[in-house]
């Protein structure tokens, strides 16, 4: 059984995913972001009858990162996130920042805390959660879609540096899941839109939201995959998501301006 750090478990599929690993018996150390969330983690894990280390992990805090590196990790997943929607032209540039930081800088920065013991060791597991739309990007998510692309590029750069020395290197693209990150994604933009100065019409996300999954699929697949020895550098869950995936790039090398 491996030791599993994972980063975002304080809500959504990455608190199902944490559960869920150490449900099937590895011993996993859960970031959470916020201590209410830290502490709302060790109860669940108490009622569920499953034992894990729930840590403060906001990846954006050096102090936080710094604890983080007291602990061993075979395997480190890189799930935390924030999701923003709105127009590239009228986002603000502190919320294009911040996506940033938090989907992208402070993992890098946590990355270059934990794989040098990993290398040291000849062994050891990165997974990027990524999502969708770090390939399909869709209109008025494109900041979130573009911290999720330059996650598929380190990804790919770090496992062509890091296989020969033994560390692996995988993505999982979830495709959209009801676990409430994707509405709070929406629902944020309309802290700052105001509809009497927006360049762009009010987006109607209505039918994107209203077709969510139920997140048990993706949690169960990442219970699957993350400890695995063997599969494919993506996950795109659910199945389907993979053509559709593929198509979209085809749609993309044959589009016109």
């Amino acid at each position: 059984m491996a030791d599993i750090l994972i980063t975002g478990a304080g809500s959504g599929l990455g608190r199902g995913a944490a559960l869920g690993l150490a449900r099937a018996g590895h011993h996993v150390i859960a970031g959470a972001e916020i201590w209410p969330q830290v502490r709302d983690l060790r109860a669940e894990a108490e009622r569920a009858g499953v034992t894990l280390d729930a840590i403060k992990l906001d990846v954006t805090d050096p102090a936080d990162r710094a604890a983080a590196r007291r602990h061993r990790a075979d395997i480190l997943v890189l799930n935390a996130g924030v999701q923003e929607a709105g127009a590239v032209v009228e986002i603000p540039m502190d919320r294009v920042r911040r996506s940033f930081e938090v989907n992208v800088f402070g993992h890098l920065h946590l990355a270059q805390d934990l794989v040098p013991p990993m290398l040291e060791r000849g062994a050891g597991k990165v997974v990027w959660v990524s999502s969708a739309v770090g390939i399909r990007t869709r209109p008025f998510i494109g900041v979130y879609a573009a911290t999720k692309h330059a996650i598929e590029a380190l990804a790919w750069a770090m496992k062509g540096e890091l296989e020969p020395r033994g560390v692996r290197v995988a993505v999982i693209n979830p495709g959209p899941y009801r676990t409430g990150y994707n509405d709070t994604g929406v629902e944020a933009m309309f802290q700052w839109w105001d509809p009497s100065t927006a360049l762009l019409d009010r987006p109607d996300f209505a039918d994107y939201l209203e077709h969510q999954r139920d997140p048990g699929e993706m949690v169960e697949e990442m219970v699957r995959v993350i400890p695995a020895d063997r599969h494919p550098f993506r996950t795109a869950y659910p199945d389907q998501l993979r053509e559709q995936l593929r198509e979209f790039e085809s749609q993309v090398w044959d589009a016109t301006t």
